[in-house]
C-alpha cells in the first residue's frame, strides 16, 4: 500500500536529498580528479633527486576522495531507487551504507584535522633538502638534479627561497629564481615556505568545506530514511 500524507512528503524529501547527496558524490569525484591532475601540484609532487620521491600523502587523500566520491554515487543511487519504490529492504541497506560513510567521514576528518600541516611541512622538507644540495661548492650529478627540483618550484609558485636565505644562495638567485622585470627585480621574492603552506591549505580548505556540507546532508537523509521506513511499515496491511 503507497505511503499517503506527511510520509510522502518524506518520501519525496528523501529522494531530493539523495539525488543531491548522489550529485554531491559526483562533486567530490570531479574535485578529487582536478586536485589529482592540477598542474601546480602535479608538477611539485612529481619531482625527485637522490632517488628520493617528493612526499606522497596528499596524492594518497587524493585517491581516497576519488573512492568516496563513486561510493557516494553509487549510495546516492540506491537510496533514490529505494524510496521511489518504498522497499524497506533497500532503504535498510542505505541506511546502513549511509552510516557507515559518516562514521568513516568523521573519522578521516578528524584524522585529517590533526595531520593538516602534514603535508605541507613534507613538501617544505623535501623542497629544503634540494636547497641544501644547490649550494654545494662541488658541481656533481645530485647539484643538478636538486637545481632542476629548485627551478621547477620557483616557476610554479613564482617564489625563490626559504626567506632566510644564505649568502650561497644569494649568489645563485640569479639562475634559480623565476626571471621578472625590472620593477619586480627590486622587490624581495617571496618566500617558498609560505606558499607551499598557501597552496596546500587552501586545497585542504576547500575539501573540508565539501565534506562538512556532505556530513549535513547525510544527516537528513538517515533522519529520512528511517521516518519513511516507519511510514511504509505503518502502511502495510494487517492480515
Amino acid at each position: 500500500m503507497p505511503v499517503v500524507g506527511c510520509t510522502l512528503c518524506i518520501k519525496f524529501m528523501l529522494f531530493f536529498f539523495n539525488f543531491v547527496f548522489w550529485l554531491a558524490g559526483g562533486v567530490i569525484l570531479g574535485v578529487a580528479l582536478w586536485l589529482r591532475h592540477d598542474n601546480q601540484t602535479s608538477s611539485l609532487l612529481m619531482q625527485q633527486f637522490e632517488d628520493q620521491q617528493a612526499p606522497s600523502t596528499f596524492y594518497i587523500s587524493v585517491y581516497i576522495l576519488i573512492a568516496v566520491g563513486a561510493v557516494m554515487m553509487f549510495v546516492g543511487f540506491l537510496g533514490c531507487y529505494g524510496a521511489i519504490q518504498e522497499s524497506q529492504c533497500l532503504l535498510g541497506t542505505f541506511f546502513f551504507m549511509l552510516v557507515c560513510l559518516f562514521v568513516c567521514e568523521v573519522a578521516a576528518g578528524i584524522w585529517g584535522f590533526s595531520n593538516r600541516d602534514t603535508i605541507s611541512k613534507e613538501m617544505i622538507t623535501f623542497y629544503d633538502e634540494a636547497y641544501i644540495k644547490s649550494v654545494e661548492v662541488v658541481d656533481s650529478p645530485s647539484k643538478t638534479a636538486a637545481i632542476k627540483v629548485l627551478e621547477v618550484f620557483h616557476e610554479t609558485l613564482d617564489c625563490c627561497g626559504k626567506g632566510d636565505d644564505s649568502p650561497l644562495f644569494a649568489q645563485v638567485t640569479g639562475a634559480l629564481c623565476p626571471k621578472k622585470s625590472l620593477e619586480d627585480a627590486l622587490l624581495k621574492p617571496s618566500s617558498c615556505h609560505l606558499k607551499l603552506k598557501d597552496l596546500f591549505s587552501e586545497k585542504l580548505y576547500l575539501i573540508g568545506l565539501v565534506a562538512l556540507a556532505v556530513a549535513v546532508i547525510m544527516i537528513f537523509e538517515m533522519i529520512f530514511t528511517m521516518v519513511l521506513c516507519c511510514g511504509i511499515r505503518n502502511a502495510a496491511p494487517v492480515y
